[in-house]
């Protein structure tokens, strides 16, 4: 907040009120203080105070009375501002353009945010109103029904690039709306290593943390060094440093016990100058010795681009680089994540196969993992009967990913596309014993009646 807010003045007050928290019937608002009274010069002190539009009461921390104003009473037409219609709010947006996948009816509400005030303005409107909230940005990693969503949407939109160079460390802070991949190109291009093999991967910088991406042997969690958002409820600012991520395979706290309380509103990364690329996944270490290439056995900018060219490379072979001329592309990328067993469990699962296929059979592919053994997705999905190329209506698995179901764009729709979704878990279940989790996040639609 400006220092000049704080000076407690009818006009400061006007001013506090359009971002100012709104809970439980009252603003909270900040001015310097003097013997515990607001005053209007800078003292070193500043205290909060609570503005009850219902009475046009100011309260200080004791919830004594500092003055009674007519001109903030509702009772005597004050209109608070947590109740006007913010003038960036749209009606009856259709969200399918906004979605990489192209599915889903119109939100009753639409807000386009390009501030934290903003933010704040829009979810306190939605509280007064008792309208239901869904939050997104780049949209590549949700499904919407196709009756949409009869609340409120929020698409964060909060853009802004910095960087602090050092000598050992480039940290590069980016806004949750900033593109993923122009900032990986970027830091690509002036040789900081640290995110290359995170190429091509569509969405936002803000989606990033929520499930840990990661792709080719390298998560973000990695190189977060913390994490800034609003608290829904109090609408307060916090940061979360990697560690307090919590971040796991495809998990953070803000897809697990934290899930919907906050809004990322930016993101610090720690890249290495001057670095060599990171090249662990056996899939991409074959691409690079294929290629010929000794630029990714050095270190800069060289390097990593060769890195950066070669993953993105092997995603468009799997149509998992947007393209509108590939109907493959169309979708949320992989469905469904990896699962974990244990090793008890992987021994139980290979001699089922073992069972089920035959002796000679080649047990499951598996990865080393913290916790037990990793399990590809995509091998259980096409063991349980759903190849490649798979269809069903007017949905289907792309030809290239046995991870990614697609939208054919004939028709076809999110209920149609959930319930192959559900049919492949359960084909999964049924043949392997295990149950596999979605990956991206499915907004389900509820009327507001029945809230």
């Amino acid at each position: 907040m400006a220092q000049d807010l704080l000076l407690f003045t009818d006009e400061n007050i006007v001013e506090q009120l359009k971002t100012a928290p709104f809970t439980l019937g009252y603003y909270t608002l900040r001015f310097y203080t003097e013997g515990g009274k607001p005053v209007k010069k800078v003292t070193g002190t500043v205290s909060e105070f609570y503005l009850y539009p219902s009475g046009g009461t100011l309260r200080d921390s004791n919830f004594d009375l500092v003055f009674y104003d007519s001109r903030f009473d509702t009772y005597r037409g004050f209109v608070p501002p947590h109740t006007q219609s913010p003038p960036f709010l749209r009606g009856d947006e259709p969200l399918a353009p906004y979605t990489s996948i192209g599915l889903g009816g119109p939100a009753r509400l639409f807000a386009s945010c390009t501030s934290k005030d903003e933010l704040r303005t829009a979810l306190g409107y939605a509280a007064s109103a008792g309208i239901p909230v869904q939050v997104f940005a780049g949209g590549s990693n949700i499904i919407f029904a196709d009756e949409g969503f009869d609340g409120m949407v929020v698409k964060v939109d909060l853009r802004g690039v910095t960087t602090d160079e050092g000598p050992e460390q480039i940290v590069l802070a980016a806004g949750a709306g900033e593109p993923w991949d122009p900032l990986v190109a970027g830091a690509v291009s002036r040789g900081w290593g640290g995110i290359e093999c995170l190429s091509g991967i569509p969405g936002t910088v803000g989606a990033t943390p929520v499930q840990n991406v990661g792709a080719y042997g390298q998560d973000v969690s990695e190189t977060i060094v913390d994490v800034c958002a609003i608290d829904r409820t109090t609408l307060a600012d916090v940061t979360f440093t990697g560690k307090e991520c919590a971040f796991d395979y495809r998990r953070s706290r803000f897809k697990g016990e934290d899930k919907d309380r906050f809004i990322i509103t930016a993101v610090r990364f720690s890249l290495r100058p001057d670095a060599g690329p990171d090249i662990r996944y056996p899939e991409l270490q074959r691409a690079i010795a294929e290629g010929n290439s000794p630029a990714p056995l050095r270190a800069g900018a060289e390097a990593l681009a060769a890195v950066r060219g070669t993953v993105i490379a092997l995603r468009r072979k799997k149509s998992m680089v947007i393209d509108p001329a590939d109907e493959d592309s169309r979708s949320v990328g992989s469905f469904f994540t990896n699962p974990v067993v244990s090793d008890a469990e992987f021994l139980r699962i290979r001699e089922r196969c073992t069972a089920m296929i035959g002796g000679t059979a080649p047990p499951p592919p598996s990865f080393p993992a913290p916790g037990g053994v990793k399990i590809p997705a995509a091998w259980l999905v096409e063991k349980a009967g759903y190849p490649k190329g798979f269809r069903r209506g007017a949905v289907g698995i792309s030809a290239n990913h046995s991870l990614a179901l697609v939208n054919r764009g004939s028709g076809g729709g999110a209920r149609e596309l959930l319930a192959l979704a559900e049919e492949i878990r359960r084909g999964v279940s049924e043949r392997f014993g295990i149950l596999l989790a979605f990956e991206p996040e499915v907004v389900p639609y509820t009327r507001r009646q029945d809230l």
